[in-house]
C-alpha cells in the first residue's frame, strides 16, 4: 500500500470533514439556570436551556424560566411555587468561579442583569451559568452569609 495515498486521503477526509461543521450563531447560546430556593440550606435546582437567543431580554427569558420550572419534571413543590425575580451571572464559561457553593456575592452591579437590557448586552454568552433567586434573600444572605449544614 502506498504510503503517500493514505495521508492524501486523510487530509482531504479531514478538510472535507473539517468544512461541513458549522459555528453556531453567536446569538443562540446554551445556558445553565440555578434555581435558588435557599441560600442557607443551598436548595439549588440545576436547569439546562438550550437554543436561547441572547437578544431577547432578561424580562422575557425569567418569564421562559418561570414557565420551565411550572412544567419540568424532577422540581420539588417549594421550588415550583416559590417566585423568584432575579438574575446574576455566577460565572461564563472558561471564567473565574466563585468559591461559595450558593452564589457569587461580589459585583452586583455588574453581574446582576437589568430587565430591560437583552442577554447579550448583559454580558451572558454561550454557556453561562445563571443564579435565579429572590432579591430580598439574597440582600438577607448577603448581610449574613450563613450555611445551616
Amino acid at each position: 500500500m502506498n504510503i503517500s495515498w493514505i495521508l492524501t486521503t486523510y487530509e482531504t477526509m479531514a478538510t472535507v470533514s473539517a468544512s461541513n461543521i458549522e459555528d453556531p450563531p453567536s446569538t443562540v447560546a446554551t445556558l445553565t439556570v440555578r434555581v435558588i430556593r435557599s441560600f442557607e440550606h443551598r436548595n439549588i435546582k440545576p436547569l439546562v436551556f438550550h437554543n436561547v437567543n441572547l437578544g431577547i431580554t432578561t424580562e422575557e427569558f425569567m418569564e421562559i424560566a418561570d414557565k420551565e420550572i411550572q412544567i419540568r419534571p424532577g422540581i420539588p413543590p417549594p421550588v415550583r411555587k416559590y417566585k423568584y425575580d432575579t438574575l446574576k451571572i455566577l460565572h461564563t464559561a472558561h471564567g473565574a468561579k466563585t468559591n461559595n457553593l450558593a452564589i457569587n456575592l461580589e459585583d452586583d452591579e455588574n453581574l446582576i442583569l437589568k430587565e430591560t437590557i437583552s442577554l447579550q448586552d448583559s454580558g451572558v454568552k454561550n454557556e453561562t451559568e445563571l443564579s435565579y433567586f429572590k432579591r430580598e434573600d439574597y440582600e438577607k444572605f448577603k448581610a449574613n452569609p450563613h450555611i445551616v449544614w
